[in-house]
């Protein structure tokens, strides 16, 4: 049986007086891309923004690679392999892709940097064809490309994913969800917190459905994919 790397239980945060993850639960084993789901405002970027310690946690446990890891910083964390592409992507702008992926491996100190360079190239194409150009001069769906090849810098064990096919062309998104397939076909253990329930649905192993703060449900992807609650509520039928 996988190793559990990812494990939350009882997640609460809070804005204020306003709770707005009530409890979730939900485990991500070793070798599997797990998607979380569910409508805007649903608390899902929240979920891993307390998971990654972008966050303050108000209850509840988050448990990586079987320690607690609940109240540690973003930069620990990456130095220990849990790493997310956020949501809005975050390159350098004035950086260029080249640098944008030196600076994904600034948690290292190792002789395999410009190794894993030529690791993304070969995943993202188009970033090797650009590799001196400014990031900030790229369409957003070569950012989002960049941020996740940033991402993979740093060697991640689990590969959080926040909404990447946001605000992109429907070819771009196409792109996207390819490169996901990719990344996880080459061993990488994924989390992708998607809106687009189908695609995401599509990739996965397993799924959580969360509504207003709370996983209402989860379980076997393609399954999840075929309920018919779920089919109303996120995929329009």
């Amino acid at each position: 049986m996988a190793n559990t790397l990812l494990e939350v239980s009882g997640l609460k945060v809070a804005y204020g007086g306003i709770q707005a993850v009530k409890g979730v639960s939900f485990e991500v084993k070793e070798g599997e891309l797990v998607s979380l789901i569910g409508a805007n405002g649903a608390g899902k970027t929240t979920t891993l923004k307390a998971v990654t310690g972008l966050q303050p946690v108000a209850a509840g446990e988050i448990k990586f690679m079987g320690r607690s890891i609940k109240g540690q910083g973003a930069w620990d964390l990456v130095k220990q392999g849990l790493v997310m592409v956020p949501e809005g992507r975050g390159t350098f702008t004035r950086m260029t892709i080249t640098e944008n992926l030196q600076m994904g491996a600034f948690v290292r100190n190792d002789k395999e940097i410009d190794a894993d360079i030529d690791k993304v190239f070969g995943i993202f194409p188009r970033l090797k064809e650009r590799r001196n150009q400014l990031a900030g001069t790229m369409s957003g769906g070569e950012q989002q490309m960049l941020a996740m090849g940033r991402a993979l810098m740093a060697r991640p064990k689990v590969l959080l994913l926040d909404e990447p096919s946001m605000g992109l062309s429907p070819i771009m998104v196409d792109k996207i969800f390819e490169v996901v397939a990719d990344i996880h076909g080459r061993g990488t253990t994924v989390l992708l917190v998607e809106q687009n329930a189908s695609r995401a649905l599509a990739l996965a192993n397993r799924g959580y459905v969360m509504d207003s703060g709370e996983v209402t449900m989860s379980g076997d992807a393609k399954a999840l994919l075929a309920d018919p609650k779920v089919r109303a509520a996120y995929l329009g039928e």
